[in-house]
């Protein structure tokens, strides 16, 4: 894996990062919920963790690293992009809650 992928996957587990942060004190989409700016800063990270995986990571990184659905990445960054209002927060929360830790704890493998 060349130097850029490197540093594209080292951002994508800052963005995690960020959102796990976020939400160490949530124990539930209730209060998650709770403070819209957790929300906005949420779905920010989770549209920059999408963005990275489309556009700045290389096929070649992406077919390297087979156990991670680069295609959800970027289909959830779509969907927030294109459909904030449409946007169902029990999947994001779900998201953050069940897959973002098992998420960066694969890329994390190969930094």
């Amino acid at each position: 894996m060349d130097k850029k992928d490197l540093q594209v996957l080292r951002k994508i587990v800052d963005h995690i990062s960020s959102v796990l942060t976020y939400c160490a004190e949530c124990t539930s989409l209730d209060d998650f919920q709770s403070d819209p700016m957790r929300v906005e800063a949420c779905v920010f990270n989770l549209m920059q963790i999408g963005e990275l995986a489309k556009t700045a990571l290389s096929d070649e990184a992406k077919n390297q690293i087979v156990t991670i659905p680069w295609k959800q990445l970027y289909g959830m960054r779509n969907r927030i992009v294109h459909g904030y209002s449409g946007v169902d927060m029990r999947i994001v929360w779900d998201t953050i809650h069940n897959d973002l830790p098992s998420l960066q704890n694969e890329i994390k493998k190969y930094i």
